[in-house]
């Protein structure tokens, strides 16, 4: 059983990272597409991101996730892969024994419940930084713009350039966003919207291994007990569409709330925000980002899969 945990840590990361690397992107536009309402799509998002902040804006909080991404899709794939052999061995007396789709259910469901104790602090500080950019732009226009009550015909006057100095982003980096955020909001505040994460999380990682598990009997020839290259990367892509598909209504409202550290508060709470969004904007709010988080889960979970795929067969071939 250390074995199997072991291996599905070393697995896993290889493909963590790529999958990191390859989404980023388009996470950062998805989540600036759930946030702000002044946004009236994909292309519009993508270049007033582009046109304020060029391509560094596409990549704002990149260094945490990148740092925690291998022990996050370790413990997910490790936990999975744990629970599934206890559960086979529990069952059928032998982890290696073929499991069942209940067994798989549950195993992807404990999952996506340690994941979220893991990921709730660096999703606060990734939306964050996600996010300050255009809020932060939006206050410094309204504190420039000039008030009723004084003379227009005398703006005042700059002494040097030290006293016109735009001040800084709030948060300078992912530690400092995580250490502010802590020292502002408590401890509570970097598990912001950690019940909408595990609403989002549990049935989507039971959806996510399931999904990958039945594709990959369906795709794997006959006279073989695993799918070849193809398959894998079918069978991974499709797994992680059908994940975010179900994932998306509370994946809006966890990046709402996470969001909603800045400025007054909009939301009390999970309902509150359910409630206040669809009020505002309809049932169509809930599914915000749906199809790029499709989009994207296809590429990015082709390559988690067939990364981990790959170092497991190199793993079991060593071992033999």
């Amino acid at each position: 059983m250390g074995q199997t945990w072991a291996l599905s840590f070393r697995h896993s990361n290889s493909g963590g990272v790529c999958g990191v690397a390859v989404g980023y992107p388009l996470d950062t536009v998805k989540v600036r597409i759930q946030t702000e309402p002044r946004y009236t799509g994909l292309w519009h998002c993508i270049w007033d991101t582009y046109r304020r902040e060029r391509v560094w804006g596409f990549y704002r909080g990149l260094s945490l996730p990148v740092c925690t991404v291998s022990l996050v899709s370790s413990v997910s794939f490790g936990t999975y892969r744990h629970c599934l052999a206890h559960t086979c061995r529990f069952r059928y007396g032998s982890a290696d024994a073929k499991p069942a789709k209940a067994d798989i259910t549950l195993s992807g469901c404990a999952s996506g419940l340690v994941r979220v104790f893991l990921t709730s602090p660096t999703e606060v500080a990734k939306v964050r930084l996600q996010t300050q950019t255009q809020k932060q732009t939006q206050t410094q226009t309204q504190m420039r713009r000039p008030s009723a009550s004084w003379p227009a015909a005398a703006p005042p006057v700059c002494p040097g350039p030290p006293a016109c100095t735009d001040p800084g982003p709030k948060y300078r980096g992912p530690l400092h966003c995580l250490v502010t955020v802590a020292r502002e909001e408590g401890f509570r505040g970097l598990y912001k919207g950690s019940s909408a994460l595990l609403l989002r999380d549990v049935h989507s990682f039971a959806t996510y291994f399931l999904s990958y598990a039945i594709l990959c009997e369906w795709l794997t020839a006959p006279g073989h007990s695993q799918p070849d290259v193809a398959g894998v990367l079918v069978a991974g892509g499709c797994a992680g569409v059908l994940a975010w598909a179900v994932a998306t209504p509370m994946d809006v409202i966890k990046s709402r709330l996470q969001a909603d550290g800045r400025g007054p508060r909009r939301y009390r709470g999970l309902l509150h925000c359910v409630v206040s969004s669809v009020r505002e904007e309809g049932l169509r709010v809930l599914f915000k980002g749906l199809a790029l988080n499709c989009c994207r889960a296809f590429p990015v979970n082709m390559v988690v899969f067939v990364a981990y795929e790959a170092v497991l067969r190199l793993s079991r071939g060593l071992c033999t």
